[in-house]
């Protein structure tokens, strides 16, 4: 490669330069690095990510985090911490009555695991795509109810909580799963928003993607979900609530052991292959997690189901259950971690979740970074 100076081509020359600089500065600025590849990212990025810690041995880094995760118990209703590195196992714990063969509620974290299934389905033909209308799939309700805005709320709005539909999550829960049917329940819910533009979460959208999966592929959602994911990846459901009507719940009362949790963080980390197998489209892995909006105004860390946030100066992907029931994935090292708690236990969760997350991004993920190179 020819570096010699030429007068004429400098002046572009140092244009690329500071248009390349804005463009990396961009993409970490919105955390587009994460909207690419993943397992490359990952590979790109392990050098900045690790060069200000002393690399320690797996020994010791075993060592190490078994002294910070072992008082956890004693924070709040945690029942099972696992950490996993490189595909190895480097913490399980399990608190309590907790142990490795017992299914845990993971309540909405199971949101995130619905979006996979849409992936699936779009990918196998089964839903045309994002795009497509809801009102389709609900001809016993829209024949009845014509409503030409709410039948043209899409799959995407529900998968990214923008339906516009009031929410019958929080202090609307009850009075939704006391109906005699939940879907017409929620689809008669008033529009508090603009569809595809005004995010209110509620666990009746995820409901109703649940729906339109199961009306779509003729399969009740867990056999889809058998068939092609929990299937090949060896995965039990332990508990999975349903609907008056028998469809299962999408978005919350699914129950599954913490191994499990980190099989499902690390098919995400290989961007959708387990096991050789590409499960489920890279591409919608890629798509699923870049944030198109967020709880609060103007900050967007939201994306198909699936939150985003920074642990320190390390990007993290992660699913989240009420309570505090985690899959949390950190492409830059190549790392899981997962929680449970114990559910229906009224123990305030607010204080101890921000005791969890102190020690996740004090302790946890420098020692991981610390431990990165040890492959």
């Amino acid at each position: 490669m020819n570096f010699n100076y030429h007068p004429y081509k400098t002046p572009y020359l140092i244009i690329f330069v500071i248009a390349l600089f804005l463009a990396i500065s961009f993409l970490f600025i919105s955390g587009g690095l994460l909207s690419s590849n993943l397992d490359e990212y990952t590979l790109e990025t392990s050098e900045s990510v690790t060069e200000n810690y002393t690399a320690i041995s797996r020994t010791e880094l075993e060592s190490r985090m078994d002294g910070i995760t072992t008082p956890l118990a004693d924070i709040g209703p945690i029942n099972s911490l696992l950490v996993s590195q490189h595909g190895d196992m480097v913490v399980e714990k399990y608190y309590g009555s907790m142990n490795a063969n017992r299914g845990n509620n993971i309540k909405s974290a199971s949101k995130s695991l619905l979006s996979i299934l849409i992936g699936i389905a779009i990918d196998k033909g089964y839903l045309e795509g994002v795009d497509q209308p809801i009102g389709e799939f609900f001809p016993d309700y829209f024949d009845s109810n014509p409503d030409p805005i709410k039948a043209s709320i899409t799959i995407e709005d529900l998968l990214t909580m923008r339906s516009g539909l009031a929410s019958t999550s929080r202090s609307n829960y009850g009075r939704w799963v006391t109906s005699n049917n939940w879907i017409h329940y929620k689809l008669n819910q008033p529009l508090r928003g603009v569809p595809g533009e005004d995010r209110i979460y509620s666990t009746g959208n995820t409901h109703l993607l649940a729906v339109i999966l199961a009306r779509a592929t003729e399969m009740n959602t867990l056999q889809f979900a058998i068939r092609y994911l929990f299937g090949p990846m060896d995965i039990e459901i332990t508990g999975w609530d349903r609907d008056p009507q028998g469809y299962f719940l999408g978005g919350n009362n699914m129950a599954m052991r913490p191994r499990d949790m980190v099989k499902m963080g690390q098919l995400m980390m290989n961007v959708g292959v387990y096991n050789g197998e590409q499960l489920v489209p890279k591409e919608w892995v890629i798509k699923s997690i870049e944030p198109v909006t967020g709880r609060i105004p103007g900050v967007e860390n939201y994306g198909y189901l699936w939150f985003r946030r920074m642990s320190g100066n390390v990007h993290m992907i992660y699913a989240f259950g009420n309570g505090g029931q985690y899959i949390m994935i950190m492409p830059e090292l190549d790392a899981v971690l997962t929680v449970t708690t114990r559910s229906g236990t009224g123990e305030p969760t607010r204080n101890y979740r921000r005791q969890l997350f102190t020690i996740i991004d004090q302790d946890i993920v420098p020692l991981l970074q610390a431990g990165y190179r040890d492959v």
